[in-house]
């Protein structure tokens, strides 16, 4: 049976992971774990921007394979994008992610 995980997406390589790695193997059903959830800290908010292509391909797996989808609160408040990001992810802090996916994954992991 596959781990669940769920991914914190920090780092300056964010968008080329996801980009390159992850969404295209859950796009293709190739992951290997199931995804319950992605947390997108400091500038890899502007990934959940309405009219991104990687926005747009997060939605679209939100919607399929029910992978919550989270930006900081802060993040997103000091760089003015709150009703810039796509209407499948919530704006959040911590608490409020693990309350969603903390009961639901085998490992957390940062990207």
């Amino acid at each position: 049976m596959a781990k669940s995980v769920a991914y914190i997406v920090e780092s300056n390589l964010g968008s080329y992971i996801l980009g390159n790695m992850v969404i295209p193997q859950l796009e293709e059903d190739r992951h290997g774990a199931k995804v319950m959830g992605m947390f997108f800290i400091h500038d890899n908010v502007y990934l959940l921007m309405e009219g991104n292509p990687m926005a747009e391909r997060l939605e679209k797996l939100s919607k399929e394979k029910g992978i919550y989808l989270q930006a900081c609160d802060q993040c997103v408040y000091m760089r003015n994008l709150a009703d810039k990001i796509i209407k499948s992810a919530r704006v959040g802090c911590f608490p409020d992610f693990y309350k969603e996916v903390l009961d639901k994954v085998d490992l957390i992991i940062t990207i």
